[in-house]
């Protein structure tokens, strides 16, 4: 998939081990569209998160047969310098916007340690956490802005090839919208975790104290899998 942009023509980062999963859906007429809408808002010198060659960093970074756990997230970042194609994550010395403020506080509660991490996640999608947005891209200050355009058929389809061809994975579900979006996963196959999302709005609803990084740890020594440093 290319994607002309005014700074370049780059070609997609994906790991070949999605690539003989998902080709079928790079040629599907709606991945067409979405690819011409980015390339129209492109030439309209709108500003797009994350750039061109992120867009895919998530599977890029996480191969399909290395996945053990999946964070799922809404779409990315709309600020400057924050979205990096992995979902809750910024980049190296940004600073953390206030949901992942929240995980980062819960992991300390949960695990009685300092995170691994304090911004990039990176690390944790290098060990098979997949940190895939349902969306993934936006326009800059415009949240939800390409929701709508194909990215959600995209992503379903990621979701139904991990439920369908793996076992014992872990799904994280923060929030009404992951949650609807996993509904379908094989809970006798895979271990859901579910709570409020992690946002400052709704975290003291039930996300502080909810535990999901030592629950998914827990579940995956259960099955013989090396746990996450979280």
């Amino acid at each position: 998939m290319n994607i002309s942009t005014s700074e370049s023509t780059s070609e997609i980062k994906l790991n070949p081990s999605w690539l003989k999963h998902l080709d079928a859906e790079f040629k599907s007429e709606y991945m067409i569209n979405l690819k011409s809408f980015l390339k129209e808002e492109i030439k309209k010198k709108k500003t797009i998160f994350p750039k061109g060659p992120n867009y895919f960093e998530a599977l890029n970074r996480t191969g399909f047969d290395k996945v053990k756990v999946v964070i799922l997230g809404q779409d990315p970042y709309h600020g400057e310098g924050q979205a990096h194609g992995l979902s809750f994550s910024v980049p190296m010395g940004v600073r953390p916007p206030p949901s992942l403020l929240n995980i980062l506080k819960e992991i300390r509660s949960d695990l009685k340690k300092e995170p691994s991490v304090k911004d990039d996640l990176s690390s944790w999608a290098d060990q098979g956490v997949l940190l895939l947005n349902s969306v993934l891209t936006v326009e800059m200050g415009k949240p939800a802005s390409h929701a709508g355009r194909g990215w959600e058929a995209f992503t379903d389809k990621i979701i139904h090839l991990l439920n369908d061809k793996r076992e014992h994975l872990v799904f994280i579900l923060w929030g009404s919208y992951a949650q609807k979006k996993g509904a379908f996963i094989d809970r006798k196959k895979h271990f859901v975790i579910e709570s409020v999302h992690p946002s400052p709005l709704s975290a003291h609803r039930g996300f502080m104290g909810s535990r999901p990084f030592s629950k998914a740890n827990e579940y995956l020594k259960k099955t013989g899998q090396t746990e996450i440093n979280w």
